[in-house]
């Protein structure tokens, strides 16, 4: 039966052909890659392929979504994929006979947000297996499923769709054009769903914020600069939480009396992580964002102006990069450890130490750097930062 739907996607195509062709399906794959790298698509075509047989009507059927022996199973929490997303409609069922061919296809979207709880419940199904059962997980980042359920399926790579294929679908979707456009996919990796946050209000007032911050440090204006970051951080975790409670009061509401003090616990664990997990990554973007739009000032400084990260603010880090000293090399010599230092930090930043002190200490660390000096030993000593 004809794969349809990821031939643009080569190497994913190309094993996933060779599984159907010789018969050697696995019992469970990891499909992982970014936003619009087409891994929906691609689930949906291998899994017609595998329950057609032969049979064009059950193929049509199961590319639309209504095969009955195809479950797809969309996260239903705001802060992760819950166990009751997985438990029923996947291990209960996988066990099942088929209702109309010789197979089950279950596809599970959103595992990288999949909590240990769902994960051990899963456990089971993947490391015994039903022999009519082949599952699919989809993730945006592999390293972000949890590992016991990564090392038992076979991953399969999407490569991002290229920068002016993002770029294009922002245009057409009214929220970029232009360099603009292309700023944001490819800031955002090719990552669809990132792109169009950037190119809305929220990430067009990230990036500026970002842009002041690297502003300030080349004048050594003082301020502080990062709190913006923080803040827009904080905000975008609030944000998140607030949706995530008004699901968990509606599923309290709901509860039996004698479940709701274990509820409400679980309710409060799943805050915490919601919180924790969104305020980070929402930080790790601003300072990858700082990283380049330094390295386009690093760039511009050595004449290097066809490799930009963000071709939109060209004459801003061109302005940085003057900022930065010259004669030019010296300047991006300089660049160059100042991008190391925002990389140190987003280690730091991953290892949990104070996001408030991270982000000060190396504020203050880019304004030496601008200078030409070394970062004040009483900072870097107090700091961890030498």
């Amino acid at each position: 039966m004809e794969l349809t739907g990821i031939e643009r996607r080569d190497q994913a195509g190309t094993l996933l052909r060779a599984a159907l062709a010789g018969g050697q399906v696995a019992h469970a794959y990891l499909f992982h890659g970014p936003t619009g790298a087409g891994k929906s698509a691609a689930a949906r075509a291998f899994a017609a392929a595998l329950l057609a047989d032969g049979d064009q009507q059950a193929h049509a059927r199961a590319l639309a979504g209504a095969h009955a022996d195809l479950t797809w199973v969309e996260p239903s929490g705001a802060a992760e994929l819950l166990v009751e997303d997985i438990d029923r409609p996947v291990v209960r069922a996988a066990g099942l006979t088929p209702l109309e061919g010789r197979r089950r296809v279950f596809v599970i979207a959103g595992a990288e947000r999949m909590g240990e709880e769902a994960a051990n419940r899963l456990l089971k199904t993947l490391e015994e297996p039903p022999p009519a059962m082949h599952l699919i997980l989809l993730a945006s980042s592999l390293e972000r499923v949890i590992a016991t359920v990564r090392s038992r399926c076979q991953a399969v790579r999407f490569a991002p769709a290229p920068a002016p294929e993002v770029a294009a679908r922002l245009a057409s979707e009214g929220l970029a054009e232009g360099e603009a456009a292309l700023a944001c996919a490819q800031l955002a990796d090719c990552d669809l769903a990132l792109a169009r946050e950037l190119a809305q209000p929220a990430g067009c007032a990230l990036r500026d914020a970002v842009s002041a911050l690297a502003e300030g440090a080349s004048e050594d204006m003082g301020g502080t600069p990062w709190q913006a970051l923080l803040s827009d951080a904080r905000e975008r975790a609030s944000l998140a939480l607030a949706e995530l409670k008004e699901r968990q009061a509606q599923e309290l509401e709901s509860a039996a009396r004698s479940e709701r003090a274990k509820l409400v616990r679980a309710h409060a664990d799943a805050q915490r992580r919601l919180e924790r997990r969104v305020r980070t990554e929402r930080l790790d973007l601003a300072l990858t964002l700082l990283e380049r739009c330094l390295r386009d000032a690093w760039a511009l400084a050595l004449s290097a102006g066809a490799i930009l990260y963000a071709p939109d603010r060209a004459a801003a880090h061109q302005a940085l990069a003057d900022a930065w000293g010259s004669p030019q090399r010296q300047g991006a010599a300089r660049l160059a450890r100042a991008i190391e230092a925002v990389a140190q930090t987003r280690l730091q930043l991953s290892r949990n130490v104070s996001e408030e002190l991270a982000c000060e200490a190396l504020y203050y660390r880019l304004c030496a750097l601008a200078r030409g000096a070394q970062a004040p030993m009483s900072l870097q000593a107090g700091r961890g930062w030498a």
